[in-house]
């Protein structure tokens, strides 16, 4: 999982030398490094009003509030305890503003009612920093991206779970009809051409002609919506269903392949296509490279 905060310090140079009540000093422009210090600093001012809304969640009624912590955290550069204190704040405004909320989003969507625990994710940050926590920082690294999926997965499944019956019902009465075949995998296959080519295999490049679309018979994409040539990728960089259908067709072949939303795109949303949505692809194998 991707480092979900950054320790980048935005660059905001306003004036330094603020008085300790946060009022802005009496400009002294009494030579060319003054007239250059200052308009440094008030060049830095630009944007910064719609940048701390915007980017920081400020409230800028607070702005005299803004300006003190400013001067502040210029004059304990000097001081390492307070340079630290501050980098702290820095980083824990970081983790409520970005990461909680970031994480919410990932996880939850649009449903407010749920929400990580900023609780415990303090208690895990300052254990992993101090180096006595209940898992070491790689163990936890690995629960974080199982429970992080996991957890998606069963969020997604009740906003989403609608999709993941229609498939399965679709899949079903499919597998019924004439001339439907399945593979070990799941992935259902009809024959449309039978190709007498070479087999790909997981390391081939493959070029095919493809269309796309979900049970309910919307085209979500297609190899002519990309250009005249036919599409070229490699076996194994496709969702799994492709990679199963393709490895048992002959190039040459023509089918009309039927997959399982757990060996498509799963809990995630992909473009146009749901999440736990099966998916329908025409597909001919046009060479096996």
């Amino acid at each position: 999982m991707k480092k979900i905060f950054s320790m980048a310090v935005a660059a905001i140079a306003v004036a330094g030398m603020m008085s300790c009540n946060g009022n802005s000093p009496k400009a002294s422009l009494k030579t060319d490094v003054d007239t250059l210090s200052y308009a440094v600093g008030m060049s830095q001012s630009q944007g910064l009003m719609d940048y701390l809304s915007r980017a920081k969640g400020v409230d800028t009624t607070y702005i005299a509030e803004f300006l003190q912590g400013v001067n502040d955290g210029a004059n304990a550069a000097d001081d390492p305890k307070k340079a630290a204190y501050f980098a702290g704040i820095e980083i824990g405004q970081q983790i409520s503003n970005n990461m909680v909320k970031g994480l919410n989003y990932q996880l939850f969507g649009e449903d407010s009612t749920q929400t990580v625990s900023l609780r415990n994710i303090l208690a895990g940050f300052v254990n992993g920093v101090k180096g006595d926590g209940k898992m070491t920082v790689q163990e936890a690294d690995s629960v974080a991206n199982v429970l992080f999926e996991a957890i998606k997965a069963k969020a997604q499944e009740k906003q989403f779970g609608a999709n993941k019956t229609a498939g399965e019902k679709f899949l079903a009465q499919n597998a019924k009809k004439e001339g439907v075949k399945t593979l070990p995998c799941g992935v259902q296959y009809k024959v449309i051409k039978e190709g007498n080519g070479a087999m790909p295999a997981d390391t081939s490049t493959v070029v095919v002609n493809y269309e796309g679309r979900l049970v309910d018979g919307t085209v979500f994409d297609a190899s002519n919506r990309h250009g005249d040539q036919p599409a070229e990728f490699m076996v194994g960089r496709v969702i799994k269903g492709w990679q199963e259908a393709l490895k048992a067709m002959p190039a040459g072949s023509e089918w009309e392949i039927y997959i399982p939303q757990e060996l498509g795109y799963g809990a995630n949303q992909s473009g146009q296509i749901p999440p736990f949505s099966a998916l329908i692809f025409k597909v001919e194998l046009v060479e096996v490279k």
